[in-house]
């Protein structure tokens, strides 16, 4: 799938090729393995395999390894299958940070010899005050001026395991006045006491990513760096390691931002989402609650809607949020044209037809798809008992109402017009059941087809429908998130309580309806749309006694928005 559009990225990558900058394009995606992909890391993900083939160049898929206390291969599976689904490849190569360890190593030790880095012992709340504020200088650590010599001693030691965690790092020496607070002497290793899953317990200190990160890059040849817009302010961070550096790297790449994607009442954050998957909040990663790329997928998201989505919101150099809406509107776009129609009653309401012959039955002929003829047909079953809707009758109508009440006709979808006679009650007072009139004469190729009746109700027949769940979802969030305010310390993360007090308590509903009997066989996978309530995708929790089927998205106009 081609973009349809020109983004200022591609423009300034045209002008670095024609001024000889570069001369081939090659980009990396850099995911950390903490956690799964979401629907907010596909713009990224997206412009960095795209911007490859536009241009007839590479893409590196490079895995950002280098906090060992929240990474798994379980992550690093899920991103290269979620990479696959929608469409790329790693046309320049599988590589992770930890490949580049040894390098970085190697760069530490020389930037120490060359006083460009230093071995500092502030604490943690230390290194925060000494640092300053936006608005203040900071000020420089007492062991900035420390002997090179010492500083190089201090740092082999720190990699033999002699000093404890957070007793000292080792820190960039730049410029404590700087007004770009990154560039205050950021630090670029700690010490970290964790058995890597790549590289056991070779290392106890690791590099920190704005240090890996550049040097990754370089390393790997990449060309343009391209990166949402918080990294902005890390930018001369970047070109200042890789300048430095400049005599053990092959290259020199060049860091262009994009806005990041936002959306409505959608968590976006890696760090939230594992508190719902750890406190048990969903039933997994892949829960179609949570917007996982993995959960999209099994929520029947395809990967074409997916690429169309990022594609028709653009890149732009300006946060904004996007409406969710918007994203099952590209959603229903593509499944309008693919998903095969079929019938699925969410909340039954047994109709009798009273006088149809009780055993008889008919096999009634419908079309798959109403636009795509080559989709072919299929035959449903017609009997005396079928079921409704619930909300397909009302006892005392409102206004506007044309579904079934007292005394009013109605067409079920390919087959008959019926007359609604009576109804019957428990001893609650709920309608349990209609007892109809058939129209005997009003099927297809009948005298009185083409009679015309204002509403047109789906249905199933009693005889060979199947039984089935429905999952219905609804945002997780009752409410966006607010910000998080950038500080010299990162982002302030919403507080735990906060954010689980805006989870919606009515994100899942669980139906137990009645489907057409073909749905039983049908795949794992495998999306409809379920005539007027909108489109479902089969879902592994099934089973053959009870087919499972999560809705994917609701139709443009539904019949609740009408009956309201």
């Amino acid at each position: 799938m081609e973009s349809t559009r020109s983004y200022f990225i591609w423009d300034a990558i045209e002008e670095d090729l024609k001024e000889g900058r570069y001369t081939e394009v090659h980009t990396r995606f850099p995911p950390e393995p903490n956690g799964y992909m979401h629907i907010g890391h596909c713009k990224a993900l997206i412009m960095d395999f795209l911007t490859a083939e536009k241009y007839g160049g590479k893409c590196n898929l490079r895995f950002d390894d280098t906090n060992p206390a929240k990474e798994d291969t379980e992550y690093v599976e899920a991103i290269k299958r979620d990479i696959h689904w929608l469409g790329f490849d790693w046309t320049g190569g599988l590589y992770f940070a930890s490949d580049y360890y040894d390098k970085c190593y190697e760069i530490a030790e020389d930037w120490i010899v060359r006083g460009l880095a230093y071995v500092d012992e502030l604490s943690k709340d230390e290194m925060r005050e000494y640092r300053g504020t936006l608005t203040e200088p900071g000020r420089n650590s007492p062991w900035r001026d420390r002997p090179a010599e010492e500083s190089l001693d201090l740092f082999r030691r720190m990699r033999a395991g002699e000093f404890p965690e957070g007793s000292k790092t080792l820190r960039a020496k730049i410029d404590m006045a700087s007004p770009n607070i990154v560039m205050r002497d950021p630090a670029i290793y700690r010490i970290l006491y964790k058995e890597h899953w790549r590289t056991g317990n070779k290392w106890c200190i690791y590099p920190m990513y704005d240090f890996a990160h550049p040097i990754g890059d370089a390393l790997e040849g990449v060309s343009h760096s391209l990166c949402s817009l918080e990294y902005e302010i890390h930018r001369p961070l970047y070109d200042w390691v890789v300048e430095k550096a400049s005599n053990l790297l092959p290259a020199h790449p060049r860091q262009i931002e994009f806005a990041r994607l936002n959306i409505t009442q959608t968590v976006m954050s890696k760090r939230y989402l594992r508190q719902l998957v750890e406190g048990h909040y969903v039933s997994g990663w892949d829960d179609p609650r949570m917007p996982t790329l993995s959960a999209m997928r099994r929520r029947g998201y395809t990967p074409e809607a997916v690429r169309a989505f990022v594609d028709q919101i653009g890149m732009s150099k300006a946060d904004s949020v996007v409406d969710f809406a918007f994203l099952e509107h590209c959603v229903r776009d593509d499944l309008g044209s693919r998903a095969p129609r079929v019938m699925a009653v969410l909340r039954p309401l047994k109709v009798i037809l009273t006088n149809w012959p009780e055993n008889e039955t008919r096999e009634i002929e419908l079309e798959n798809h109403p636009d795509h003829p080559k989709m072919g047909t299929r035959k449903v079953t017609f009997s005396r008992e079928i079921y409704v809707e619930q909300d397909d009758f009302m006892e005392v109508p409102a206004k506007k109402y044309f579904r079934l009440y007292p005394g009013n006709e109605v067409r079920l979808k390919g087959a008959y017009i019926i007359r609604c006679d009576e109804c019957v009650k428990d001893e609650n007072g709920q309608v349990t059941e209609l007892h109809c009139t058939v129209d005997l004469d009003s099927a297809s190729g009948t005298p009185g087809a083409d009679r015309k009746v204002k509403g047109t109700l789906h249905w199933v027949s009693a005889a060979d429908c199947v039984p089935f769940e429905a999952r219905l979802y609804e945002p997780l969030l009752t409410e966006d998130l607010p910000e998080e305010e950038e500080t010299e310390e990162g982002s302030a993360a919403v507080n735990k309580k906060d954010f689980i007090s805006r989870l919606n308590p009515d994100s899942l509903t669980v139906l137990h309806g009645f489907a057409e009997g073909a749905l039983a066989e049908s795949e794992n996978g495998t999306t409809y749309q379920f005539l007027r309530n909108g489109y479902f995708c089969k879902d592994p929790d099934s089973t053959p006694a009870l087919p499972v089927f999560n809705r994917t998205v609701g139709l443009k106009d539904t019949w609740a928005k009408i009956a309201k």
